[in-house]
């Protein structure tokens, strides 16, 4: 094994803009001997996801750790055990973990999860973003039977997932933004949307007053700025306002970019705004997988995604993504 090598994609400089070709650089380098304790895995899939733009940043807020220079890059991955002495792995076992990025990953066991087989019906499904829109519709949110929801960036990993869960949860009426009107129609028609605000096709609050002519109970918010500023002054007394996401700022090029809120407004109207992250609802992944392997086989939920193909198309994968080129997730098959 020491004589094979295999490539991955490290980060040659930070952006000071868009993110471009020359931010990433793919290398070639042995495949790892895994130690006792340590696991060799060979990866078949891995995602790209928006906040990995932060991560390029020296410096951020996200409870993640940044990309290093002349490091590679790291993120959600799916693949095969090819060896891991002294622990209960065997070779051809289906695992997850964070090291993507290279085709290859050497990993402590414990920083491994085998994967229950046949618990999804394509293991790309591991790789959706399903548990954040979980933990948005239902401890964020707080989605009832009977409400309206908006939910920003619908067309999103996190979005387009966000809208089916609010409808399983008994949501009447989902309304969800987008920024194309082709995405907007394949919201409707695809993903159970009853509408849809598309960016620059006038004022956002106009357009989801005519879209929620009754107000909105509750909103799965992904983007922040104006997006965020509508939903509150379109927002029932007592509406439930999640933030999950704030795309406005980590797809701004590094720009700092904040987002006015009239707090007199929130209180006279008891409106509940509540921040929530992954990384405290960890316990929500084997009620998602659950409920994802079932909605999938049962017709209930959709997985929208794209796939390139090869390591050398990852830096293309995450620009396409931070451009909005792709409905649902971005994977890319190593």
């Amino acid at each position: 094994m020491t004589n094979r090598t295999h490539r991955e994609v490290r980060l040659a400089a930070r952006p000071t803009g868009p993110v471009t070709d020359d931010l990433f650089e793919i290398v070639e380098v042995p495949v790892p001997e895994p130690a006792a304790g340590q696991v060799l895995v060979r990866n078949s899939l891995m995602a790209v996801a928006a906040v990995m733009r932060t991560l390029m940043d020296e410096v951020t807020t996200v409870p993640m750790p940044s990309f290093g220079i002349g490091e590679a890059l790291h993120g959600a991955a799916v693949g095969e055990v090819v060896a891991a002495p002294g622990t209960d792995l065997r070779p051809g076992d289906l695992v997850e973990h964070r090291l993507g990025w290279r085709e290859y990953a050497l990993l402590d066991a414990g920083e491994v999860r085998r994967l229950t087989p046949g618990e999804l019906p394509d293991p790309a499904g591991y790789l959706s973003q399903g548990p954040t829109a979980l933990m948005g519709i239902d401890r964020g949110a707080q989605v009832r039977p009977g409400d309206t929801v908006f939910v920003t960036g619908a067309a999103g990993g996190v979005g387009s997932l966000a809208g089916q869960i609010a409808k399983l949860r008994g949501a009447a009426r989902v309304i969800g933004s987008t920024g194309s009107r082709e995405k907007a129609d394949r919201l409707l028609k695809e993903f159970g949307y009853d509408a849809v605000v598309v960016r620059g096709a006038g004022s956002i609050e106009e357009q989801l007053r005519a879209a929620a002519p009754e107000g909105i109970d509750a909103l799965f918010d992904n983007v922040g700025g104006e997006q965020l500023q509508a939903a509150i002054a379109v927002a029932n007394r007592g509406a439930r306002l999640a933030l999950v996401g704030a795309l406005s700022t980590q797809l701004a090029d590094g720009a700092a970019s904040t987002t006015p809120i009239d707090t007199l407004s929130l209180l006279s109207r008891s409106i509940t705004l509540r921040g929530v992250a992954l990384y405290d609802h960890l316990d929500l992944i084997p009620e998602w997988n659950e409920l994802f392997g079932q909605g999938l086989r049962d017709g209930a939920l959709t997985f929208p995604h794209s796939r390139l193909h090869g390591i050398e198309q990852a830096p293309r994968a995450l620009q396409e993504l931070i451009a909005g080129r792709h409905l649902g997730a971005v994977l890319v098959e190593l």
